[in-house]
């Protein structure tokens, strides 16, 4: 099975089945993430550097404005989109084969977690998998350590409280906090 082939099986939200061609071949993709990844966290790198490594984990070149901090953990790579301007602080980690979009001028905190699959509740079939996309809308501020689970989506201009669990989609121009995340309130200009 073929990469494209994979990635068009996630972005359509398709389950994938434990043991399945998919799941083989998502499993191959990991591999190399981690090697990838494992270069970019091994001793210190220029920022070029990172740039570069952080291009050949996503697949596509990466502006020359966005910084990464490592460490950095990706167990796929292949399906996250970085707009201009993204920071992303030290201790991240992104399951991205659901997909993560991250729009111009985020700032991610430190540890910050975004995950993209879920595995099936019914015990006969807990290993299958079920993807959903992340998408930080522009200019995103998720504060350290918090989580974005699968299927979520956050709105433009909004802040995400450290330490917060996102279980929903949050709306453009909020003030997020807790677990789960909830409104607290609307940011003005």
């Amino acid at each position: 099975m073929e990469l494209d082939e994979l990635l068009t099986a996630l972005n359509n939200g398709e389950t994938i089945t434990a043991g399945s061609p998919l799941h083989e071949a998502m499993h191959h993709a990991s591999q190399t993430a981690l090697r990838i990844t494992g270069e970019l966290n091994n001793g210190y790198h220029e920022p070029a550097q990172v740039r570069e490594l952080l291009a050949r984990l996503i697949g596509r070149p990466v502006d020359e404005t966005v910084a990464l901090f490592p460490p950095f953990s990706a167990d796929f790579g292949r399906n996250i989109t970085l707009g201009k301007r993204v920071f992303i602080n030290s201790g991240c980690r992104f399951q991205d084969q659901g997909g993560i979009n991250i729009g111009d001028d985020c700032l991610i905190g430190h540890n910050a977690v975004l995950a993209t699959l879920n595995h099936d509740l019914a015990p006969s079939r807990r290993a299958d998998m079920h993807p959903a996309p992340v998408t930080l809308g522009r200019n995103v501020w998720l504060g350290s350590n918090v989580t974005v689970l699968p299927g979520v989506s956050i709105g433009d201009n909004s802040v995400v409280a450290a330490g917060a669990v996102v279980t929903k989609d949050i709306p453009a121009r909020s003030v997020a906090v807790g677990s789960p995340a909830r409104v607290l309130r609307t940011i003005e200009d």
